[in-house]
């Protein structure tokens, strides 16, 4: 199969899934269920790309597995931290504002659109897992490993702690400024943008991989501006009376040291 006609099989593939998901949806009248598939949707094309491979490498089950490591653990994360308390706000917003026609609607702006998303998010791990050359790992292959550890360690140490923090009654209403939290108000979204980052240099490690530079740049934009940490602010800086302060202290994205404040 050509690559073209690979990678628009991954698109229909995961739009006809998620066309699935979202019949559930409606059955149990929660789009959350949205925010619980994302990481198992880029499972499922590491997967699928690697079956529909002509010729594997090493590199492509290096791939495959690192992104099935980090898309189960991320979805195993939100259904337990979902679990039992109803539809996100976010889509109960979006409810009310598309009003009896959400239920069709949610179709196209929440699930076929996050299809569209993660498809073009994941195109550097297409051209790694397809890519017959070079057919052992190189030092790029190995920086990029590398640099997807950082991310996902950052991911996972940010959501246990923030896990923790919650845990505890005492700390309601206040602002998580410890451990990674101290360095990046987002260490969490800082880990996610940082490991495709890495899934980018493994396939920037193959001839012409380098030319899906958009998709690390547009899962970065998202995570900043979009469904992250802009999204987000605007309801902790209404819910947190410290949350302005530790705005003021703390890096917003990259991790760097506190700022001295008045």
């Amino acid at each position: 199969m050509t690559e073209p006609g690979a990678a628009f099989v991954g698109l229909a593939v995961v739009l006809t899934v998620l066309t699935v998901v979202w019949a559930v949806s409606l059955a149990l009248k929660d789009a959350s269920v949205a925010d619980v598939c994302w990481g198992l949707g880029f499972v499922l094309l590491a997967w699928l790309y690697v079956a529909l491979s002509p010729e594997l490498t090493p590199r492509s089950w290096v791939v495959a597995l690192l992104i099935t490591l980090w898309g189960g653990r991320l979805s195993l994360h939100i259904f337990r931290r979902n679990h039992g308390r109803g539809e996100d706000p976010r889509y109960q917003a979006m409810r009310a504002s598309h009003g009896r026609a959400f239920w069709w609607r949610s179709l196209f702006v929440v699930f076929w659109l996050q299809g569209v998303l993660l498809w073009f998010v994941v195109l550097p791990a297409f051209v790694a897992v397809r890519a017959p050359e070079p057919a052992g790992l190189t030092v790029l292959d190995l920086a990029g490993v590398a640099i997807f550890a950082v991310g996902l360690g950052f991911e996972v140490v940010g959501d246990a702690q923030l896990a923790r923090f919650k845990l505890d009654p005492a700390n309601r209403g206040k602002v998580l400024d410890r451990g990674l939290w101290r360095y990046t108000r987002h260490p969490n979204y800082f880990g996610d943008a940082t490991l495709w980052w890495g899934v980018y240099v493994v396939a920037s490690a193959t001839p012409g991989g380098w030319l899906t530079v958009l998709s690390p740049l547009l899962m970065t934009l998202l995570l900043v501006r979009v469904s992250g940490v802009t999204l987000l602010e605007d309801t902790l800086k209404a819910s947190k009376p410290g949350y302005r302060e530790y705005i003021a202290r703390t890096s917003a994205f990259v991790p760097w040291f506190p700022r001295l404040t008045r």
